[in-house]
Protein backbone atom coordinates (compact mmCIF):
# COMPACT_ATOMS: atom_id res chain seq x y z
CA UNK A 1 0.00 0.00 0.00
CA UNK A 2 1.51 3.37 -0.73
CA UNK A 3 2.00 5.94 1.56
CA UNK A 4 -0.80 8.23 0.15
CA UNK A 5 -3.45 5.46 0.66
CA UNK A 6 -2.04 4.76 3.68
CA UNK A 7 -2.79 8.75 4.88
CA UNK A 8 -6.22 8.45 3.60
CA UNK A 9 -7.48 5.54 5.37
CA UNK A 10 -6.03 6.63 8.84
CA UNK A 11 -8.08 9.99 8.01
CA UNK A 12 -11.52 8.23 7.32
CA UNK A 13 -10.75 5.69 10.86
CA UNK A 14 -10.00 9.63 12.51
CA UNK A 15 -13.26 10.82 11.11
CA UNK A 16 -15.11 7.80 11.80
CA UNK A 17 -14.21 8.02 15.59
CA UNK A 18 -14.57 11.77 15.73
CA UNK A 19 -18.31 10.65 14.65
CA UNK A 20 -19.10 8.53 17.08
CA UNK A 21 -17.28 10.66 19.56
CA UNK A 22 -19.71 13.65 18.60
CA UNK A 23 -22.81 10.78 18.53
CA UNK A 24 -21.83 9.96 21.69
CA UNK A 25 -21.44 13.14 23.27
CA UNK A 26 -25.07 14.22 21.70
CA UNK A 27 -26.55 11.49 23.41
CA UNK A 28 -24.74 12.58 27.01
CA UNK A 29 -26.10 15.73 25.95
CA UNK A 30 -29.74 14.61 25.30
CA UNK A 31 -29.96 12.06 28.79
CA UNK A 32 -28.73 14.75 30.93
CA UNK A 33 -31.48 17.34 29.21
CA UNK A 34 -33.75 14.56 29.78
CA UNK A 35 -33.17 13.87 33.19
CA UNK A 36 -32.78 17.36 33.79
CA UNK A 37 -35.95 18.23 32.08
CA UNK A 38 -37.55 14.75 34.11
CA UNK A 39 -36.07 16.39 37.51
CA UNK A 40 -37.67 19.98 36.59
CA UNK A 41 -40.64 18.31 35.66
CA UNK A 42 -40.58 15.95 39.27
CA UNK A 43 -39.91 19.32 41.43
CA UNK A 44 -42.61 21.31 39.64
CA UNK A 45 -44.74 18.40 40.52
CA UNK A 46 -43.88 18.01 43.99
CA UNK A 47 -44.34 21.88 44.18
CA UNK A 48 -47.47 21.85 42.60
CA UNK A 49 -48.37 19.23 44.74
CA UNK A 50 -46.88 20.75 47.90
CA UNK A 51 -48.70 23.83 47.30
CA UNK A 52 -52.07 22.19 46.58
CA UNK A 53 -51.52 20.34 50.14
CA UNK A 54 -50.54 23.82 51.95
CA UNK A 55 -53.48 25.06 49.82
CA UNK A 56 -55.95 22.39 51.85
CA UNK A 57 -54.13 22.50 54.87
CA UNK A 58 -54.91 26.11 55.09
CA UNK A 59 -58.41 25.96 53.93
CA UNK A 60 -58.97 23.10 56.69
CA UNK A 61 -57.39 25.06 59.42
CA UNK A 62 -59.53 28.15 58.21
CA UNK A 63 -62.36 26.07 58.25
CA UNK A 64 -61.79 24.38 61.22
CA UNK A 65 -61.25 27.50 62.95
CA UNK A 66 -64.22 29.28 61.81
CA UNK A 67 -66.56 26.11 62.86
CA UNK A 68 -64.43 26.76 66.57
CA UNK A 69 -65.41 30.32 66.52
CA UNK A 70 -69.35 29.51 65.53
CA UNK A 71 -69.44 26.77 67.95
CA UNK A 72 -67.58 29.01 70.51
CA UNK A 73 -69.96 32.22 69.71
CA UNK A 74 -72.82 29.40 69.83
CA UNK A 75 -72.41 27.79 73.32
CA UNK A 76 -71.52 32.08 74.46
CA UNK A 77 -74.97 32.94 72.91
CA UNK A 78 -76.55 29.69 75.22
CA UNK A 79 -74.42 31.18 78.50
CA UNK A 80 -75.82 34.40 77.79
CA UNK A 81 -79.21 33.37 77.00
CA UNK A 82 -79.18 30.89 79.85
CA UNK A 83 -77.50 33.97 82.22
CA UNK A 84 -80.55 36.18 80.88
CA UNK A 85 -83.08 33.72 82.07
CA UNK A 86 -81.42 33.08 85.66
CA UNK A 87 -81.03 37.02 86.13
CA UNK A 88 -84.56 37.68 84.39
CA UNK A 89 -86.57 35.30 86.80
CA UNK A 90 -87.79 36.74 89.47
CA UNK A 91 -86.61 35.81 92.92
CA UNK A 92 -89.15 35.08 95.35
CA UNK A 93 -89.80 37.85 98.21
CA UNK A 94 -90.64 37.72 101.63
CA UNK A 95 -94.15 38.85 101.95
CA UNK A 96 -93.09 40.05 105.43
CA UNK A 97 -90.02 40.55 107.73
CA UNK A 98 -90.32 39.91 111.55
CA UNK A 99 -87.63 40.08 114.66
CA UNK A 100 -87.94 37.74 116.79
CA UNK A 101 -87.72 37.10 120.42
CA UNK A 102 -84.16 36.94 121.07
CA UNK A 103 -83.71 40.52 119.36
CA UNK A 104 -81.01 39.10 117.01
CA UNK A 105 -82.97 36.38 114.14
CA UNK A 106 -85.31 37.71 112.31
CA UNK A 107 -88.35 35.40 110.09
CA UNK A 108 -88.64 35.92 106.72
CA UNK A 109 -91.77 34.73 105.68
CA UNK A 110 -92.97 33.39 101.90
CA UNK A 111 -96.44 32.65 100.68
CA UNK A 112 -96.25 29.18 98.97
CA UNK A 113 -99.70 28.92 98.28
CA UNK A 114 -103.06 28.98 99.93
CA UNK A 115 -102.24 27.76 103.96
CA UNK A 116 -99.14 27.12 102.43
CA UNK A 117 -95.99 29.40 103.72
CA UNK A 118 -92.26 29.06 104.69
CA UNK A 119 -90.44 30.71 107.37
CA UNK A 120 -87.12 31.15 107.28
CA UNK A 121 -85.09 31.71 110.49
CA UNK A 122 -82.30 34.37 109.47
CA UNK A 123 -79.39 35.90 111.72
CA UNK A 124 -76.39 37.58 110.68
CA UNK A 125 -77.07 36.89 106.92
CA UNK A 126 -77.26 33.04 107.43
CA UNK A 127 -80.46 31.01 107.45
CA UNK A 128 -80.34 28.88 110.54
CA UNK A 129 -84.09 27.18 110.32
CA UNK A 130 -86.42 26.85 108.02
CA UNK A 131 -90.61 26.45 108.95
CA UNK A 132 -93.05 25.27 106.56
CA UNK A 133 -97.12 25.09 106.81
CA UNK A 134 -98.53 22.10 104.82
CA UNK A 135 -101.77 21.29 105.93
CA UNK A 136 -100.49 22.00 109.86
CA UNK A 137 -98.85 24.33 111.61
CA UNK A 138 -95.51 23.75 112.39
CA UNK A 139 -92.92 24.98 115.08
CA UNK A 140 -88.94 24.84 116.38
CA UNK A 141 -87.09 25.15 119.55
CA UNK A 142 -84.22 27.35 118.52
CA UNK A 143 -82.10 26.68 121.57
CA UNK A 144 -84.74 27.46 124.39
CA UNK A 145 -86.23 30.35 121.78
CA UNK A 146 -89.61 28.50 120.37
CA UNK A 147 -91.10 29.38 117.36
CA UNK A 148 -94.34 28.80 115.84
CA UNK A 149 -95.49 29.21 111.76
CA UNK A 150 -99.42 28.87 111.68
CA UNK A 151 -101.49 28.13 108.83
CA UNK A 152 -102.19 31.37 108.17
CA UNK A 153 -98.59 32.84 108.08
CA UNK A 154 -98.49 33.76 111.20
CA UNK A 155 -95.02 33.66 113.01
CA UNK A 156 -95.09 33.93 116.94
CA UNK A 157 -91.57 33.37 119.13
CA UNK A 158 -90.63 33.58 123.08
CA UNK A 159 -87.69 32.28 125.25
CA UNK A 160 -87.65 29.97 127.73
CA UNK A 161 -90.75 27.90 129.50
CA UNK A 162 -89.46 24.82 128.61
CA UNK A 163 -90.40 21.36 130.21
CA UNK A 164 -88.91 17.76 129.57
CA UNK A 165 -90.40 14.89 128.61
CA UNK A 166 -91.65 12.13 129.15
CA UNK A 167 -94.05 13.31 131.52
CA UNK A 168 -97.48 15.51 132.22
CA UNK A 169 -97.49 19.43 132.25
CA UNK A 170 -99.32 21.84 132.98
CA UNK A 171 -99.48 24.77 130.18
CA UNK A 172 -100.23 28.14 129.57
CA UNK A 173 -104.22 28.54 128.93
CA UNK A 174 -105.06 26.21 130.90
CA UNK A 175 -103.77 23.22 128.60
CA UNK A 176 -102.19 20.10 129.79
CA UNK A 177 -99.82 17.83 128.31
CA UNK A 178 -98.88 14.62 128.59
CA UNK A 179 -95.65 13.75 127.13
CA UNK A 180 -94.55 10.32 126.00
CA UNK A 181 -91.27 8.93 123.71
CA UNK A 182 -92.15 6.89 121.55
CA UNK A 183 -88.83 6.08 119.38
CA UNK A 184 -85.38 7.79 118.69
CA UNK A 185 -85.95 11.56 118.48
CA UNK A 186 -89.58 11.17 118.43
CA UNK A 187 -92.17 11.61 121.34
CA UNK A 188 -95.33 12.53 121.49
CA UNK A 189 -97.60 15.03 122.99
CA UNK A 190 -101.58 14.49 124.09
CA UNK A 191 -103.13 18.29 124.74
CA UNK A 192 -105.39 17.81 126.96
CA UNK A 193 -108.60 20.42 127.70
CA UNK A 194 -111.29 20.06 129.93
CA UNK A 195 -113.28 18.04 127.40
CA UNK A 196 -110.33 16.10 126.94
CA UNK A 197 -107.81 15.54 124.35
CA UNK A 198 -108.05 17.95 121.98
CA UNK A 199 -104.76 17.38 119.78
CA UNK A 200 -101.67 15.30 119.22
CA UNK A 201 -98.53 16.37 118.45
CA UNK A 202 -95.89 14.02 117.64
CA UNK A 203 -92.09 14.73 116.29
CA UNK A 204 -90.23 12.33 113.60
CA UNK A 205 -86.91 13.56 113.85
CA UNK A 206 -88.63 16.99 113.05
CA UNK A 207 -89.84 19.67 115.72
CA UNK A 208 -93.34 20.28 115.96
CA UNK A 209 -95.89 23.39 116.65
CA UNK A 210 -99.62 24.02 117.25
CA UNK A 211 -101.79 27.41 117.77
CA UNK A 212 -104.33 25.93 120.14
CA UNK A 213 -107.03 28.50 120.31
CA UNK A 214 -104.44 31.64 120.69
CA UNK A 215 -101.99 29.50 122.44
CA UNK A 216 -98.39 29.04 120.85
CA UNK A 217 -97.13 25.34 121.39
CA UNK A 218 -93.40 23.39 120.77
CA UNK A 219 -92.73 20.11 121.12
CA UNK A 220 -88.92 19.48 120.21
CA UNK A 221 -87.47 16.43 118.76
CA UNK A 222 -86.03 15.73 122.19
CA UNK A 223 -89.32 16.04 124.16
CA UNK A 224 -89.25 19.13 125.22
CA UNK A 225 -92.37 20.92 125.21
CA UNK A 226 -92.99 24.73 125.58
CA UNK A 227 -96.14 27.18 125.24
CA UNK A 228 -96.94 30.96 125.12
CA UNK A 229 -100.30 32.87 124.76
Amino acid sequence: MSSSTTVRTARRRTLRIAAAALTAAAGLTLTACAGSDAADAKSASHASSAAGEATASGWSGLQSTDAKAVVANKQSGQQAGSARTANGGKAASPVRTQRLADGISKAEIYKLGDQHYRAKIVARGSVLATLETKGHDDGLDANDMFVTLTLDGQVHSWMGGGHQGPGTFKLAGGWTAKVTKIGELRYRAQIIGHDGVAATLETNQHDVGLNANGIYIVLSNGGVISAHA
